[in-house]
């Protein structure tokens, strides 16, 4: 995410209004709810991580310990826990 100076694009009216709220800070303003889009929507990452869980659980059901794909995946014991249950909930 870039960043984009205030004069730029703000009238001084609105930017004196915020100066007096925050001044010389950066501040995140959030996009409306009509143009959120979905978490990993602009990326592969959802599916990336979909065949990465599905191969711990593979990995699992060949009889890898949790532990054993904790240190494989660098996640915590309780990410593969919850990664194996949803997995077998499918």
């Amino acid at each position: 995410m870039g960043y984009i100076r205030a004069e730029e694009i703000l009238p001084v009216e609105v930017i004196e209004l915020i100066q007096q709220y925050v001044d010389g800070e950066n501040i995140y303003i959030p996009r409306k709810s009509a143009h959120r889009q979905a978490w990993g929507t602009g990326t592969q990452i959802k599916q990336e991580l979909l065949m990465r869980n599905q191969q711990i659980y593979k990995d699992y059901l060949a009889g890898s310990k949790t532990s054993e794909l904790a240190c494989k995946y660098y996640l915590s014991k309780k990410s593969i826990q919850r990664i194996l249950r949803k997995m077998s909930e499918q």
